[in-house]
């Protein structure tokens, strides 16, 4: 099987990157909608700070459904390919991101809107569990083994800038008067979802099949052939198999999402608070936001060079140096000072997220690769962001003081650290090489189909 070419690698990256950009902005306009509309809209009857506690409940709960959507989608992009498994991810958070906007107010079917909320908010997180692995694997499979770390990372370059997009289309529409917003304002961004949708999957369509993926399940089906057996091991169960490596590269990853997601719900909020007007606050995380884009892609080259651990280390470290100067320029009620802020917040999570799609997917087998690295991947995020936000606002009950919320987030690092201080170098391991590969067939199922 040849090779691919830099055509078809710099067409499968591109692809990475728009896929991922449409589909995080889809899921981050969520985040950035909980923390200045849902609360009022849909939670109107409660006191204000129970309002936004409760809208990152609904916000929450896309995250407890990313893992089952990274089994269910690894399980087959495991078996069948990325290329299928990324489309349909895409066609699933696109509709429902639109209904989103679609949703009847309370004053229409009464709690029912806040269900139905709920409900797209699970399928949205369902899509994007299958979404980031299928994505990541499709620009690391194809890559150079060279550069790796550095094709990867434009699959995370895509979530600031799906962030960014959400952001400056909701603070478009936030710039209207306030009764006029929250009645119909903030829908439009979700609708807006409907013509991404379009344009990503006819992208999507036209990017070829991993070849590490079709090479390995070659080799697969020569070996059943020859051994007369068919059957193969379950992907789920192979990454269950070492639930140390599983278990470690959840911990590692933990650290940079609740980074990412202090700064796109709680620091909002909390700014919003101290009496800045809440589409400048918006524009200043929109601004930090585009510079991180180039600082994804900047840790992801250098993950090439000096490796995916020490930018890991590195990256907890600044995290726990930062927070405290974060928080006071955040508070200080100057926009230049609150764009310091957040540019500060998000350029060290970049050293994190940069390197990560890398750092991940090169620790597990072709055949369960996609399932391993998506596992890993939304666990983390569930346990990094799914609950932050209801966390640090319940820490945060009073404003009295930040130093909980410091202390809680510096703790996260500090095991996010730690566990990958342990951790080996992945950047030169071949992807060729699948532990899973052997005749091992306990908890097997019927042929794949390919």
């Amino acid at each position: 099987m040849s090779s691919p070419t830099i055509r078809d690698r710099r067409r499968v990256i591109f692809s990475s990157y728009l896929g991922t950009t449409i589909e995080f902005y889809d899921f981050l306009l969520y985040a950035t909608a909980s923390a200045v509309v849902f609360g009022p809209v849909f939670f109107s009857g409660l006191e204000p700070w129970a309002g936004v506690v409760a809208a990152y409940g609904t916000f929450a709960a896309g995250y407890v459904a990313r893992p089952l959507g990274g089994i269910v989608f690894g399980h087959f992009g495991d078996r069948v390919g990325r290329k299928k498994l990324l489309v349909l991810s895409m066609l699933i958070m696109g509709l429902a991101s639109t209904a989103i906007g679609l949703v009847p107010s309370p004053d229409l079917i009464g709690a029912w809107a806040a269900v139905l909320l709920v409900l797209l908010r699970v399928i949205q997180g369902i899509a994007i569990g299958g979404e980031w692995g299928g994505a990541a694997l499709m620009a690391l499979e194809h890559a150079d083994p060279k550069t790796r770390g550095f094709a990867a990372s434009f699959t995370n370059a895509g979530a600031p800038t799906g962030s960014v997009l959400g952001l400056l289309v909701m603070s478009a529409f936030s710039a209207l008067p306030q009764e006029a917003f929250l009645s119909w304002g903030w829908r439009v961004p979700f609708l807006l979802s409907f013509v991404l949708l379009l344009v990503g999957l006819y992208v999507r369509s036209r990017v070829s099949e991993s070849p590490v993926f079709e090479q390995a399940m070659a080799k697969l089906d020569e070996k059943a052939a020859l051994a007369k057996d068919t059957r193969r091991t379950v992907p789920l169960l192979q990454v269950l198999r070492r639930p140390g490596l599983l278990v470690t590269v959840i911990l590692a990853a933990t650290s940079a999402f609740a980074l990412q997601t202090l700064l796109s719900t709680f620091a909002i909020s909390y700014t919003v608070a101290t009496g800045v007007p809440r589409s400048q606050v918006m524009l200043a995380f929109a601004g930090a936001g585009i510079i991180s884009i180039a600082t994804t892609l900047l840790m992801g080259k250098l993950s090439d060079r000096l490796g995916r651990k020490p930018l890991m280390i590195a990256g907890n470290i600044l995290f726990i140096l930062v927070l405290p100067a974060v928080f006071g320029l955040l508070s200080s009620g100057n926009l230049g000072l609150i764009f310091l802020a957040f540019t500060l917040g998000i350029v060290t999570q970049t050293v994190l997220y940069g390197p990560m799609a890398a750092f991940i997917a090169e620790r597990f087998g072709t055949s369960s690769r996609y399932t391993g690295a998506s596992m890993g991947y939304q666990i983390a995020t569930l346990l990094g962001a799914g609950f932050t936000p209801i966390v640090l606002a319940n820490l945060y009950v009073g404003g009295e003081s930040t130093l909980p919320v410091i202390i809680y987030l510096s703790v996260i690092a500090l095991v996010s650290l730690v566990t990958v201080a342990f951790m080996p170098e992945s950047n030169r391991r071949s992807l060729s090489e699948d532990e899973a590969t052997s005749p091992d067939h306990s908890g097997t199922v019927e042929p794949a189909q390919r």
